[in-house]
């Protein structure tokens, strides 16, 4: 569960202090080891899910690594907390990372979400861009909560599968749910990796390097998807910003709640 020395206050969501070699290692061991673990990557918008919903936020305290896949949520941890981070750890980038690995140690993954026709874009690209990757087994999203029993089953069609590794793209904070309620019925990784079925899809756009550098992924994102997100950007973002600088100064305490332990009644699939 949350032992990482690493775990930092980031308005009461606990965010590691990490780089893509740390966060790659941790997936790649507990693969190798055959034990759960429950990775995601936040931006500002999975941030804000946890400090508006107390329950989540103790979902996210329980993972085992979260890293800062916004730069603004690397800004805060190097501002709260001098972590001294020079990059964030965007998930997209780390699955590259991890797949890599997985390729070259002829480790198996599992594909679980998004839509049948991105996962038929996805896998050649994996492909292509891995040839020795080894796909277990893929399955869509099937947009609607699981059913009684169900989570077994998905649990039970992974592991025969011979994945060492599932990547979990349902969207936030679908994905994060999805991988804590999972967590204690497998024994490996589960990777909640957001956008980034849709981006190695060639679905989805990649902002220019300057802006991802300068945080202003987001305003590329929203200029794709105006209609989608604009509520999570022109809302959240400066509730993000407010409450960074309220902890800053010490005007609010931040407190993170204890991790969750008790799986959710019901969840997304």
């Amino acid at each position: 569960m949350t032992t990482s020395r690493t775990k930092r206050n980031v308005l009461g969501v606990l965010v590691d202090a990490t780089d893509y070699a740390t966060a790659t290692d941790a997936v790649v061991t507990a693969a190798h080891e055959r034990r759960p673990l429950a990775l995601t990557a936040l931006a500002v918008h999975g941030v804000m899910t946890g400090v508006l919903d107390p329950a989540h936020n103790a979902r996210l305290n329980s993972f085992d690594v979260v890293t800062p896949d916004g730069q603004p949520v690397r800004w805060a941890l190097n501002l709260l907390h001098n972590a001294g981070l020079t990059d964030r750890v965007y998930g997209p980038t780390l699955t590259l990372h991890v797949l890599s690995r997985f390729a070259d140690e002829g480790l198996p993954v599992y594909l679980y979400g998004s839509t049948e026709e991105t996962l038929a874009r996805l896998i050649p690209a994996l492909e292509r861009m891995f040839p020795a990757l080894k796909i277990a087994g893929v399955e869509p999203s099937k947009f609607r909560a699981v059913e009684p029993g169900e989570d077994a089953e998905i649990a039970d069609r992974i592991r025969s599968s011979g994945a060492r590794l599932v990547l979990v793209g349902l969207g936030c904070p679908r994905q994060e749910v999805f991988a804590y309620a999972m967590r204690p019925l497998l024994d490996m990784p589960l990777m909640a990796v957001g956008a980034a079925f849709d981006y190695h899809a060639g679905l989805l756009r990649k902002p220019p390097p300057w802006m991802q550098r300068a945080g202003l992924e987001w305003f590329w994102r929203l200029g794709l998807e105006p209609k989608r997100l604009w509520r999570r950007y022109v809302i959240l973002n400066p509730a993000y910003l407010s409450r960074l600088a309220a902890q800053k100064v010490g005007l609010w305490k931040a407190r993170p709640p204890a991790p969750a332990h008790e799986r959710p009644v019901t969840f997304s699939v």
